[in-house]
């Protein structure tokens, strides 16, 4: 496997690897066990290996699992790597309750992830969301604070508007925004894209498969137990329709002798050299794809048959991600 190329996060910002991995697999965060251990730590060994330096995560993933486990693989290696935490959402027996962004809760909640680390200082720090509950100058002024104090590097930002995102910049400088950008999920293209662009902000794009749709593997109906029923996307005539879809996706990808999952990968990272694909994984099995799909080359003629088939609007339903 190759190396993976860096990107610069933001404007005069880090350089991180242009391929994001995420660890919220590696925790038990809808129920059940946790992942094998050693295999989500051979993971984060292996991309680190490769020049995946980006590692996501949040304090809530697992409650708090997933930050032990990152730093138990760390040890020794913390400067190969570049720790991307959010905050604010609070759960209880795997139930979300809300948001707490309140100044000090914030304080409260570094300090628990520093020592869950194990280390001195996070290197982006980021609500997972802004709500309104708390007013955008107290959240960022906050984290202004932690990184005068040396326990934050860089602030980064979470599903929020584009004037939210204004007023989060007017007050410190925004490394980066993670937001969920897919063939499926175009939405962020009207404004808060444009926005983030305009303003230098690094955008970290996750649910690049759109929740497991644009995999190639889904089919209708879903069993009775799968979570994403909860969702119209993936309910009655709407499926069938995204499903659809989703076959030429399919036959673009298999024409190329692609999978669905590198060719969804491959769109995103042509969005743009601020556009860094952030992948969930928790097996190394699950590397090679996922890397060959940053050498993958789109011509123009296959990005317009991609554009128009999942234009904005075209799949049908929505999800987590249009609140």
């Amino acid at each position: 496997m190759k190396n993976i190329t860096k990107i610069q996060l933001g404007q005069n910002g880090p350089l991180v690897s242009k391929l994001g991995l995420g660890c919220m697999r590696m925790s038990p965060i809808w129920g059940g066990s946790a992942p094998d251990e050693a295999e989500s730590i051979a993971t984060i060994h292996e991309a680190l290996d490769h020049g995946i330096n980006f590692l996501n995560t949040g304090d809530f993933y697992g409650a708090g699992h997933n930050e032990m486990l990152i730093g138990k693989a760390l040890k020794g290696r913390r400067d190969d790597a570049f720790i991307s935490v959010k905050f604010g959402a609070i759960f209880h027996n795997g139930q979300w309750l809300g948001m707490d962004l309140r100044p000090t809760s914030i304080k409260n909640f570094i300090n628990y992830s520093l020592t869950r680390l194990g280390m001195e200082t996070i290197d982006l720090y980021q609500p997972s969301r802004m709500d309104n509950s708390v007013p955008v100058e107290d959240i960022i002024g906050t984290v202004a604070d932690l990184v005068k104090e040396g326990k934050v590097r860089h602030i980064g930002v979470s599903e929020i508007s584009a004037d939210q995102l204004r007023k989060a910049n007017s007050i410190h400088p925004i490394s980066a925004l993670e937001i969920g950008y897919s063939l499926a999920d175009r939405q962020i293209e009207r404004e808060l894209l444009p926005t983030a662009k305009e303003l230098g902000i690094g955008i970290v794009a996750f649910a690049n498969t759109a929740e497991g749709l644009l995999t190639g593997e889904l089919k209708a109906p879903l069993t009775d137990n799968d979570y994403r029923n909860h969702f119209s996307r993936f309910q009655g005539e709407n499926l069938i329709s995204n499903l659809e879809k989703v076959e030429v996706l399919k036959a673009l990808a298999h024409s190329k002798d692609l999978t669905p999952t590198q060719v969804a990968i491959a769109w995103v990272k042509e969005q743009g050299d601020d556009i860094m694909p952030l992948v969930s994984m928790s097996r190394r099995s699950r590397l090679p794809e996922n890397i060959a799909a940053m050498d993958i080359v789109l011509t123009h003629e296959e990005m317009n048959i991609l554009n128009t088939t999942f234009a904005i609007g075209a799949i049908k339903g929505s999800t987590y991600l249009q609140r």
